[in-house]
């Protein structure tokens, strides 16, 4: 009788043992992994890093140039010094190493001798490359996604916004866990230390996908209460700023709605999305202003954003916004466009606002040029682009409010269009 009341509470001793250690080992991979998202702020502030970029058949020196001279003021915007860019040329990226042996020699000694502590590659590395590769340099590497995620983290205002960064953190973060630990022996012996074979990537994972579900339902009701009070704001014309990051939307926005939006010459200033009432001429409508796009934009970062992207998907006109004096503007429209095909809003009424004209002309005509000149080349440039877009153009500088009234027209013109054609009974009391 005793041997079997003993070897009941031995059972019972055993699965609270058990129950206690899937407890403990939870909560300190969960606390594992919340340090890990922690120190996402992966730059710090005036820190010294290198950048590399790989040139495959499929890109041109140039374009390559090109994505890390955006790299670099990525880093700048992140609060990173950019010493030196590294290029290598490479068919395909290396399995292990992304950049091969050769090259990664070549980066350890420039940075074993300068006071270099972050590598930034242009490219997404997975988690093992990110292993071998600080194996051989010693020092912090990350890749553009985890550069701009940084950003991201920073800028996060809202509690919106920081759930997407959260999420956009830990799908990032899912398929790299392999790479990343360096605790991936199975879980000690010993009963109830670990599920049926269950190794401790594996509770990792599942911790991960759990925190992944948690805040996609947390995102799910900020939604719901987003949606409602998208709905309170009635029979109003929305129009939505939109554009490649950094190209003066929020400037249009202050200039347009008179309010103090934050604006600055950094990448992905604006995060959370701002609406604001305009009314010009006794013409009300909904003015957005939304966050900007990029060239290389994480997949998991658009899918995190794309609830705040919803007023880009019911606005009823979009302004797409473009740095004319940036010397690849025309690619940059492209990756807008292609961005709007994804978010299912590039079939709707657009107006293209050509900004920043002052440092177009700057850059592009001498000072001793004649006028009549200049003013042909500005001429073609605009039946170019009206061309294009059956007249659906204006070009201005927001700084120097160069062009406005045009700019106030021409959205005016479009906003009572939709009003007559959408709220007629409005009609008579607007005009």
């Amino acid at each position: 009788m005793n041997r079997i009341i003993s070897g009941h509470l031995h059972i019972r001793e055993k699965t609270i043992y058990r129950q206690y250690q899937l407890i403990k080992n939870k909560y300190f991979c969960s606390k594992f992994l919340s340090t890990l998202i922690e120190k996402k702020q992966v730059v710090q502030k005036e820190e010294k890093a290198v950048i590399v970029g790989v040139i495959t058949k499929d890109q041109t020196d140039r374009q390559v140039q090109e994505f890390l001279d955006e790299l670099v003021f990525l880093a700048e915007t992140a609060g990173a010094t950019t010493l030196k860019r590294f290029t290598q040329k490479l068919s395909h990226p290396d399995r292990a190493t992304f950049v091969g042996k050769g090259k990664l020699e070549e980066i350890q000694q420039y940075i074993a001798s300068r006071d270099v502590s972050l590598v930034i590659f242009d490219d997404e590395l997975t988690g093992s490359q990110i292993a071998n590769i600080e194996k051989v340099l010693k020092v912090k590497t990350i890749d553009r996604s985890d550069l701009i995620l940084d950003i991201f983290a920073r800028r996060a205002r809202t509690a919106q916004a920081k759930v997407q960064v959260e999420l956009a953190q830990y799908q990032y973060i899912l398929p790299r866990l392999r790479g990343m630990w360096s605790h991936l022996e199975r879980q000690g012996g010993g009963i109830g230390s670990r599920g049926p074979g269950e190794t401790e990537i594996e509770t990792d994972r599942r911790i991960v996908k759990d925190k992944i579900a948690l805040l996609r339902k947390r995102l799910a009701e900020i939604d719901k209460q987003s949606l409602t009070q998208r709905k309170e704001r009635g029979e109003f014309i929305r129009v939505a700023l939109v554009g490649y990051t950094n190209v003066g939307k929020s400037t249009i926005m202050n200039m347009l709605s008179k309010s103090e939006v934050f604006a600055e010459n950094k990448l992905f200033a604006t995060l959370d999305t701002t609406t604001r009432k305009v009314v010009f001429e006794q013409t009300p409508f909904l003015l957005s202003d939304t966050v900007g796009f990029i060239r290389k934009l994480p997949h998991h970062l658009v899918e995190s954003f794309k609830s705040t992207l919803d007023e880009v998907r019911e606005s009823d006109i979009l302004l797409h916004v473009v740095d004319i004096s940036h010397p690849q503007y025309e690619e940059q429209i492209e990756v807008v466009n292609r961005t709007l095909q994804e978010l299912k809003a590039f079939d709707k009424p657009t107006i293209m606002v050509f900004n920043k004209m002052d440092l177009y002309e700057a850059n592009t005509f001498d000072k001793w040029l004649e006028e009549d000149i200049k003013k042909d080349i500005l001429q073609s440039l605009k039946q170019n682009w009206d061309t294009k877009t059956n007249g659906n153009t204006v070009f201005i500088a927001a700084l120097e409010r160069r062009n406005v009234e045009e700019l106030r027209k021409t959205i005016m013109d479009k906003v009572a269009q939709l009003y007559k054609e959408r709220y007629p009974y409005k009609t008579e009391f607007f005009y």
